[in-house]
């Protein structure tokens, strides 16, 4: 998630300081990532940086709103109509674990593949709870977000299917812990496994 441009999406509605942004930001994506304070508070600056906004005067409360510039309304349009790379996302640590799961001794890949399907499942779960708690069209960003992390957690499970049966038929004993190397302490290892 871009903080940079959701900040200046915000922006674009008219001047705002931090806090404000920060219950703006929850407000939008039904607080489903809350926002550091301190994030924001670095994000506008070097947005200010950038050019991209710019400082108003304080208010009577000591607060300082910020202003979107021409050029970071242009950077919020720009940001808009770009489609979101896939190849672009942070690393995928569950495809790393389950890589290394099968190439270090001891390890019981197909624990490791159970126990996500489980953990996903019951987080599917509470999301579709979550989803039917409200139906109120001003909650529509809020299910938009709950609908997208449904969606993920749904292809996470059919992946780790996909995974075991891949494991299955081209590597049978790669679902089998191999030993560990003589003398290693596997105690931790397997306590991290239950």
């Amino acid at each position: 998630m871009s903080i940079r441009h959701g900040l200046l999406a915000l922006l674009e509605r008219g001047p705002m300081y931090g806090y404000q942004l920060r219950a703006a930001f929850e407000e939008s994506t039904g607080a489903t990532w809350p926002l550091n304070i301190g994030q924001v508070y670095t994000t506008l600056s070097r947005l200010e940086r950038d050019g991209l906004v710019r400082p108003l005067p304080e208010n009577d409360g000591g607060q300082r709103p910020y202003q979107l510039t021409d050029l970071g309304r242009a950077e919020i349009t720009v940001w808009f109509v770009t489609p979101i790379s896939r190849t672009d996302r942070p690393r995928d640590e569950l495809a790393i674990k389950l890589a290394l799961a099968l190439t270090t001794p001891g390890v019981d890949v197909r624990a490791v593949v159970q126990t996500q399907r489980t953990s996903t499942i019951q987080t599917l779960q509470e999301l579709t709870r979550l989803k039917n708690r409200s139906d109120k069209p001003s909650d529509l960003s809020w299910r938009l977000i709950l609908d997208a992390m449904v969606f993920q957690a749904e292809a996470e499970v059919r992946w780790l299917d996909h995974c075991e049966a891949s494991l299955l038929r081209h590597q049978p004993s790669a679902l089998t812990p191999t030993p560990a190397p003589e003398g290693a302490d596997t105690d931790d290892r397997t306590e991290a496994n239950r």
